[in-house]
């Protein structure tokens, strides 16, 4: 069958086109954290992170609350899986991963030991113009120390909760999730609660590696993953400060172990099962054993002070 088509049906199909395609740029302005610089529409984005696990329903619950209120939105799982009550691993993966997402992302952030108690929940945004949702507990510590705050307010609005009955011991789904959700849909996040000075937003109290005359003093703060690398709290600039050079042995002291270690630059660099000592993805220095467990052989359990001395002059 042959079809035909008048030019006045052609340029009305071309208007008609023209509009709903406004209609979708306009309502994609409207949504936190979208772009259609490139003629595309992206729904904006929650990156969920908790210590629930994955075991039960907890983490399903949360996203059903936040698709509720905001059903385009894209949630992305940081993590479940942080170790149980630690505000600190908490606050290293934040730091490591928000440089990877574009202002208007929602971090919603689940680790909790106070839930109940008179600590605030909270909703924070970042002069790099990301929002956190999150229990005022530290968690900010090290991305506040890196992108700075611009703002805080207390989640205090009953109309960003949900429950008639607030639970007190699961915030995560009637605090947090909600909140999230709100600010992912593009509502004032000013209208959350009062604003709170930034100085009394609460920070861990982390003591940072120091270098001294006789090398560097840290700790070893966290394992990676289920590898048992071990993450240490020195910055690749104090390590290399020292004078080492890769293929160097570095004389170690930590958790009653004197040891020297060779430092590499990746993995295989060493035998298989012997130990190492290279810088990590996120620019810190770390210890390993090539495809085994440092924390393993050695029986080390973060934190522990660890001491290196400078580099013999050659």
């Amino acid at each position: 069958m042959r079809l035909v088509f008048s030019r006045r049906s052609v340029l009305l199909h071309f208007f008609v086109l023209m509009w709903a395609s406004g209609l979708a740029i306009a309502g994609g302005a409207a949504l936190q954290g979208t772009s259609v610089a490139d003629g595309h529409f992206y729904p904006p984005t929650i990156v969920f992170m908790t210590d629930f696990g994955v075991v039960d329903d907890s983490v399903a619950i949360c996203r059903g609350v936040m698709y509720s209120i905001m059903p385009e939105v894209r949630i992305v799982d940081l993590s479940h899986q942080v170790t149980p009550f630690s505000i600190s691993d908490g606050a290293r993966f934040l730091y490591g991963a928000t440089p990877y997402y574009p202002a208007g992302t929602v971090f919603v952030v689940v680790i909790d030991p106070g839930v109940g108690s008179t600590r605030k929940a909270v909703i924070v945004k970042s002069k790099r113009g990301q929002y956190f949702v999150l229990p005022d507990n530290g968690l900010m510590t090290l991305v506040q120390d890196r992108d700075g705050l611009q703002g805080a307010r207390e989640i205090t609005n009953p109309a960003w909760m949900i429950g008639a009955k607030l639970s007190s011991t699961f915030h995560g789904r009637d605090i947090f999730s909600p909140a999230g959700g709100h600010i992912a849909r593009g509502d004032d996040w000013t209208q959350v609660g009062p604003e709170i000075a930034l100085p009394s937003v609460v920070r861990l109290d982390l003591k940072p590696a120091q270098v001294d005359a006789h090398g560097l003093s840290g700790e070893i703060i966290a394992t990676d993953g289920p590898f048992g690398n071990l993450v240490t709290n020195i910055s690749s600039e104090q390590f290399l400060g020292l004078g080492y050079s890769r293929g160097d042995k570095v004389a170690v002291s930590m958790a009653g172990h004197n040891m020297s270690i060779p430092f590499v630059k990746t993995f295989s660099d060493v035998p298989l099962n012997e130990p190492l000592m290279y810088i990590d993805s996120r620019g810190r220095l770390g210890l390993a054993v090539n495809q085994g467990s440092f924390a393993a052989k050695f029986g080390i359990k973060p934190p522990q002070p660890i001491v290196i001395p400078p580099a013999e002059k050659k």
